[in-house]
């Protein structure tokens, strides 16, 4: 496909996409597997290389859930900000892996740890989309109690997204899960009303609030479809679209 054809088809100039942390886990029980971090750095890259400006927020499930421990006992805001700390874990490691293929990558961080990435400034974030660089968008809100999520859906909204791309273990939004129920039927579209008064349970409740009180559009697909990234920004038939 010609630079030419590319440029015209977009269906967007500038997407923040939210990823798991267990995405990043592959066959393993935790931590990240390199062969999958590096698939998902290509398609960035890829996406990058078509004139997207893309920001990224990733979980940290792989390597720790702040709300699993609570459960368990622990002080539910010690256990949030440790897993903060894992999204930058991961954050720094999607850094890694771009730059490894020639790809300019910044992590900002909600949290301060200058020794290791820059802080969280939403318009030094936007100037750095605009010279091109990938943003990876760590440590969530830098609050306690809010989820990534919610992490993605307040910095989409703040940098301009045109876009919030969720990706996820499967290929959009079911009216149940598709995991459990072999006849789970597939939207194409459905609105941000029917989300939450139906409780599908793409994203937390406040994620999905801040996105349709905003007007910014949700699509959901699955991470593991081959070239999903590059699709996305160019068909629209791909997963499915949350809008109001």
């Amino acid at each position: 496909m010609s630079e030419a054809i590319i440029q015209s088809d977009l269906l967007y100039r500038r997407v923040l996409l939210k990823l798991s942390g267990e995405a990043l886990m592959g066959g393993l029980e935790y931590g990240i597997e390199p062969k999958i971090i590096h698939r998902v750095a290509v398609e960035i890259a890829e996406v990058q290389k078509l004139g997207v400006e893309i920001a990224i927020v990733i979980g940290g499930g792989n390597i720790f859930r702040g709300a699993g421990l609570a459960r368990a006992g622990m002080d539910r805001v010690t256990g949030d900000y440790m897993g903060m700390l894992a999204t930058v874990m991961n954050a720094l490691a999607i850094q890694d892996a771009l730059e490894s293929m020639g790809v300019f990558a910044r992590v900002m961080s909600a949290l301060k740890i200058h020794e290791v990435c820059e802080d969280y400034i939403r318009r030094r974030a936007v100037r750095h989309l605009e010279k091109g660089r990938v943003v990876i968008l760590a440590a969530g809100t830098g609050n306690p109690f809010f989820t990534t999520d919610t992490a993605a859906s307040l910095r989409a909204i703040e940098i301009g997204a045109d876009v919030l791309l969720k990706a996820t273990m499967v290929g959009g939004v079911y009216d149940s899960d598709p995991n459990l129920n072999a006849k789970a039927l597939k939207y194409d579209t459905v609105s941000f009303d029917k989300v939450l008064t139906d409780k599908l349970q793409i994203m937390d409740a406040t994620a999905v609030v801040m996105c349709r009180d905003n007007n910014l559009p949700l699509r959901v697909f699955n991470l593991n479809d081959e070239n999903i990234l590059v699709r996305a920004m160019t068909c629209e038939d791909v997963g499915t679209l949350v809008t109001a």
